[in-house]
């Protein structure tokens, strides 16, 4: 098995091209995109391909201008007056989302999961409330809580890596960060991190309380078949990122059916794990970032570090909060 190194793990996350570094293919994806609008939103508040676009049934409340490529979600009520009422125009995406779902439209949402992601606008306004599993149809910037948990001993540090179940919608079997969790619509990070600790690893309340906030992580990524559903789907995504120092005897136990097991590794485990490609792709990118905070990838060891460096912090080119 061929070995990946650190900018592949890095390039295999963040692979929407970029315009300077990679022109041509810029230009092929840029060719194909059509934007997806809010009526009466000037941003453009995602990406999403031209055979995706045309896929989607048009009522009164959806309007495809293939001339500038653009697909817009138009909320009216019967007599064309549009409907600004934040709920009300919820109401409408959510029985739309509904409908194309049960005529099986398009693959990704067979994974329907009952959960709204936010969507906001240039002001930092909250727009709309998407079921997650359509996120990626529609290219809008999705947001997450990634924690990695880590114990100091004798033999240095170690991480706790859970495995993925084999029944997970997406990315089945691979290996994860420590917890990791969907920010939806109205939650705050942190609250996030408590709520997914206790459901995933069963970690109480009073031991997440000492995370550390880290940052974010920001990446572009173009989903492949790991991901369930159609390939080639925009998702750009920003992560909460946390750390949390633990006792040797606080052991984190699957809480629901989200995890097979953990394993605490060492960093040289985690190291070749990363490089034999077994970690989900953003989860793997973040603990680039984690092993660059905790001097593990340095400047010494690493001979792409200033690129990578760069690359945890790709600056969006949607409105978020």
């Amino acid at each position: 098995m061929a070995q990946k190194s650190n900018l592949d793990l890095v390039n295999e996350c963040d692979n929407f091209p970029y315009q300077l570094q990679e022109p041509e293919k810029f230009k092929a994806v840029w060719n194909d995109s059509y934007g997806f609008y809010l009526e009466g939103c000037e941003a453009c508040l995602g990406y999403m391909t031209s055979a995706v676009a045309k896929k989607f049934p048009l009522d009164r409340h959806w309007k495809l201008d293939e001339q500038n490529k653009r697909l817009t979600f138009q909320p009216q009520h019967e007599n064309g007056a549009r409907i600004n009422d934040f709920d009300e125009r919820n109401q409408i995406l959510a029985e739309y989302l509904q409908s194309i779902r049960q005529q099986h439209i398009f693959g990704v949402l067979d994974g329907w999961r009952n959960e709204l992601y936010p969507i906001y606008g240039p002001g930092r306004e909250l727009l709309l409330s998407m079921e997650r599993s359509a996120t990626p149809l529609f290219g809008v910037v999705t947001y997450g809580v990634h924690m990695t948990g880590y114990v100091e001993t004798k033999e240095g540090m170690k991480l706790w890596t859970p495995r993925r179940a084999l029944t997970k919608q997406t990315y089945p079997g691979m290996m994860d960060n420590t917890v990791a969790g969907g920010l939806s619509t109205g939650e705050k990070p942190f609250d996030c991190l408590i709520r997914e600790c206790e459901e995933e690893a069963s970690l109480p309340e009073d031991l997440v309380r000492n995370a550390q906030p880290c940052g974010t992580l920001t990446y572009f990524y173009v989903r492949d078949s790991n991901a369930g559903g159609e390939v080639g789907l925009f998702q750009p995504e920003c992560q909460y990122i946390y750390d949390l120092k633990m006792p040797s005897d606080a052991i984190p136990k699957p809480g629901d059916d989200e995890a097979i097991d953990f394993q605490l590794l060492t960093v040289e485990e985690v190291k070749k794990a990363l490089a034999e490609g077994r970690f989900k792709p953003n989860c793997a990118h973040l603990l680039l970032e984690f092993f660059v905070r905790h001097g593990v990838v340095t400047a010494e060891n690493e001979p792409d570090y200033i690129e990578i460096v760069s690359r945890f912090h790709r600056r969006l080119e949607f409105p978020t909060p």
